[in-house]
């Protein structure tokens, strides 16, 4: 009981600091400590916390690959052209630019990950709803819930599924293949409720007519479409993902570096490698709670086959762990109760539940929380933010897990 209420306290004050993060400090500064008191006391023992280490590797490998590649991309104006081809497309009329805004946000999220959709994506799209005269909350509100539920559909669009790439067992294009119905599901449901949800809103008005802007930074686009083929076919000749995204950050990083666009530092920070830091301390610190406190009972709950009934439970489990404990804890945990060697659906079903849960709440996902500090007071209340998640989580989880069990 001790060691549960000690591994328990530690999650606790680790995601606290996360979720606070006083004075901008960082994640890491609690994380890491914690996970050292954890190793100190032998909660987790140092052999576990070692493999768990070179498990993650590859993955944070990618994920800070990922991150220089979405900042040197913003660095090239890709967002802030792809802000003026939505002002321009939708003509002034609010649903028009709110269905825009979702395919932007959801191939935004789905190649570049979510952490771009959020940090990048989504001042772009405030700045064009105020440009524009329209009312920004739908298409704001559009960018948090699609970093969130539109990160479904490949392997390299949010940290959980990279942690539960490994040991799925399936190739890139197999992966997508099993999530692409579930991911288009989604997105319908997401659409078709924020319709209704922000009528009012959506109400068509007289709006300025937007300047087109700069050019559309061709190489840039080609240098990323380059690199979603390269995910897809890279496995073929044996390139991982990680190895893609490094060559593609390499690339618009020395371009960047030659012309002074960049520096070097910036370059090392926009890896972020203190967010390695707290992931790989998280990581020890969710260890010891799956081993002392939550491993059994989820692992009595959770089922070893894939039937409708059993999937459906373990998304709504998986997506009530991640509004309690959010949802890469979650997720580390239910890894490790689920073993190297999971159900295919029984694992895709977890990260439709730890993906598309966390927008019922605002302690759902890190992203979320990021996404609230980088709008600062347009971040919408707590209130409405629950009440838009009670009105789209439920009905999209459902159906997007009955889509995944169809294709599997």
């Amino acid at each position: 009981m001790i060691a549960a209420l000690c591994s328990l306290g530690a999650l606790a004050a680790v995601l606290g600091f996360a979720t606070v993060r006083p004075r901008g400090l960082p994640e890491a500064l609690l994380a890491v400590p914690a996970a050292l008191v954890v190793l100190a006391t032998g909660l987790v023992p140092l052999h576990e916390a070692r493999d768990e280490t070179i498990t993650l590797a590859p993955t944070l490998g990618f994920l800070a690959a990922i991150l220089v590649l979405a900042d040197v991309t913003d660095r090239e104006g890709v967002f802030t052209w792809l802000g003026t081809r939505l002002a321009s497309a939708c003509r002034g009329r609010p649903p028009v630019l709110l269905a825009l805004t979702f395919a932007a946000a959801a191939g935004t999220t789905a190649v570049l990950s979510l952490d771009a959709t959020v940090v990048l994506l989504t001042p772009v799209v405030l700045a064009t709803t105020k440009t524009l005269g329209l009312p920004p909350k739908p298409h704001v509100f559009a960018c948090a819930h699609l970093a969130n539920s539109a990160s479904t559909l490949l392997p390299v669009s949010n940290l959980t599924n990279l942690l539960a790439f490994a040991a799925s067992g399936l190739t890139f294009t197999g992966f997508a293949a099993l999530m692409a119905l579930p991911w288009l599901v989604t997105l319908t449901i997401e659409l078709a409720v924020f319709l209704w949800f922000f009528r009012r809103d959506l109400a068509p008005r007289p709006t300025p007519q937007p300047d087109d802007g700069r050019p559309a930074p061709v190489f840039t686009l080609v240098v990323l479409a380059l690199t979603l083929a390269g995910f897809a076919t890279g496995q073929l000749i044996g390139l991982a993902p990680g190895w893609v995204a490094a060559i593609a950050a390499a690339v618009l990083g020395v371009r960047a570096l030659v012309r002074r666009e960049t520096t070097p530092w910036r370059i090392v920070v926009a890896a972020n490698p203190l967010l390695t830091l707290f992931v790989l301390g998280l990581a020890v610190v969710v260890q010891s709670v799956s081993d002392h406190l939550l491993g059994g009972p989820l692992g009595a709950l959770l089922p070893e086959t894939a039937g409708l009934p059993e999937l459906l439970l373990t998304a709504f489990v998986a997506a009530v762990l991640a509004n309690v404990l959010n949802n890469l804890p979650a997720t580390l945990i239910l890894l490790s109760v689920l073993g190297p060697h999971p159900a295919t659906g029984v694992l895709l079903a977890v990260l439709l539940g730890v993906n598309i849960g966390p927008n019922a709440t605002y302690l759902g996902s890190l992203a979320t929380l990021l996404w609230r500090r980088v709008l600062g007071r347009d971040a919408p209340g707590v209130g409405e933010f629950t009440r838009l998640g009670l009105a789209t989580v439920p009905v999209s989880l459902a159906a997007a897990t009955t889509a995944l069990w169809l294709v599997l």
